[in-house]
């Protein structure tokens, strides 16, 4: 496939600013909304110059695709917001087809990220609990096996340390992976 001007314009805002991002999630834990906004906007903006109504209307449905897993993760897991509206502001350049890519790179990525995290910091026997026994208790409770109150407090039972990972490199490694599928 050759690459066009809008291809280097789209794919290099998207890949710079999570760059920037990842830097700062490093650095400080944080996603600037400074940034986030004007990305989201900047995309929606850009959907609708090149694609018209529909564009806008499909940048919006990958945004929604693309954040809604990590708002998920915000509300359930204790996950960053910033996050979220990164993930969102990221899907406002892409079609709907380029967010499924890029949500499965970034997810991908982000298992990579997390399991390095918690084998550096050797609590991955304690990250795997947390990740599979509330995992249970929740399929349980939504076949009717268990009760919903005793999953969820099972999700916040098992004691420890909180893990936490600078997920704006795996957004960042994801992007770059779907830019390359995508592209090349």
């Amino acid at each position: 496939m050759d690459l066009t001007t809008k291809d280097i314009i789209q794919w290099g805002v998207i890949i710079g600013a999570s760059l920037v991002c990842a830097i700062t999630d490093i650095r400080t834990r944080r996603i600037p909304n400074l940034l986030c906004g004007p990305l989201f906007l900047s995309g929606l903006i850009w959907s609708a110059w090149h694609g018209g109504a529909y564009g806008f209307v499909e940048a919006l449905g990958a945004a929604v695709l693309l954040a809604f897993p990590f708002v998920l993760l915000f509300i359930l897991a204790g996950g960053g917001a910033g996050d979220a509206k990164l993930a969102a502001a990221i899907g406002c350049w892409l079609s709907i087809r380029e967010a499924a890519i890029a949500l499965a790179c970034i997810g991908i990525a982000g298992g990579i990220l997390g399991i390095i995290v918690a084998i550096y910091k050797r609590r991955l026997k304690i990250v795997f609990a947390k990740m599979t026994l509330p995992l249970w208790d929740w399929l349980a409770a939504m076949l009717g096996l268990a009760d919903m109150k005793q999953a969820i407090e099972s999700t916040q039972a098992i004691e420890g340390e909180k893990l936490t990972v600078p997920y704006g490199v795996a957004i960042f490694v994801g992007v770059c992976v779907a830019g390359g599928i995508i592209l090349l």
